[in-house]
């Protein structure tokens, strides 16, 4: 049976403010961490996607739409930041021109993916959504491959390079920055 209950609710201030698994003293790690959270997220969105057709847009459904428009509408985009004011300048200046170019273009084909699939989900938060089959979810399944990758790529390549370039004082201020902008201490 598939089912979505399972997966608790989330709230844009727990999402922004609340640290997922690592502080902002440790800015790769949180960096690592919102990409947990984004693959459950993405588990979220997949389970919907399975339960939609079976038990059509009721209320858990609502609730499940809810919590990935939230995440996605508001803590990825800010993660996505962190990483192209911290992360891609590192690669570039370490010479990786090419490989912080796929990073951010990845952000920006996730950015558009996004907006393809969340005017299915917002049909579905609200309750009127009417499915016309499997071809409906399809981008979501595009979204999270592409996702998956991303942060795969992110995590073995990316991170690791850019840490290497930085001391104690470097990590320290890209933390403070990344709470700073989220209004957090």
């Amino acid at each position: 049976m598939n089912s979505i209950s399972n997966l608790p609710s989330v709230s844009t201030a727990g999402l922004l403010n609340a640290a997922p698994g690592a502080g902002f003293d440790q800015p790769f790690e949180r960096l690592e961490a919102c990409h947990d959270r984004v693959r459950r997220m993405l588990g979220l969105l997949e389970r919907l996607a399975a339960h939609l057709p079976v038990r059509g847009c009721d209320a858990q459904a609502a609730q499940a739409a809810r919590d990935v428009l939230c995440y996605f509408d508001t803590a990825a985009p800010a993660h996505h930041e962190d990483e192209e004011r911290h992360v891609l300048p590192r690669l570039r200046a370490a010479g990786d021109e090419a490989f912080a170019a796929q990073i951010e273009q990845e952000h920006h084909e996730l950015h558009r993916q996004w907006a393809e699939l969340r005017r299915t989900l917002v049909e579905v938060a609200a309750g009127t959504w009417v499915g016309t089959g499997p071809a409906d979810f399809m981008p979501w399944q595009r979204y999270a491959a592409l996702y998956r990758a991303h942060a795969a790529s992110e995590e073995a390549l990316a991170f690791p390079a850019a840490r290497a370039t930085l001391d104690d004082a470097d990590l320290r201020a890209m933390g403070q920055e990344m709470a700073e902008r989220r209004g957090a201490r």
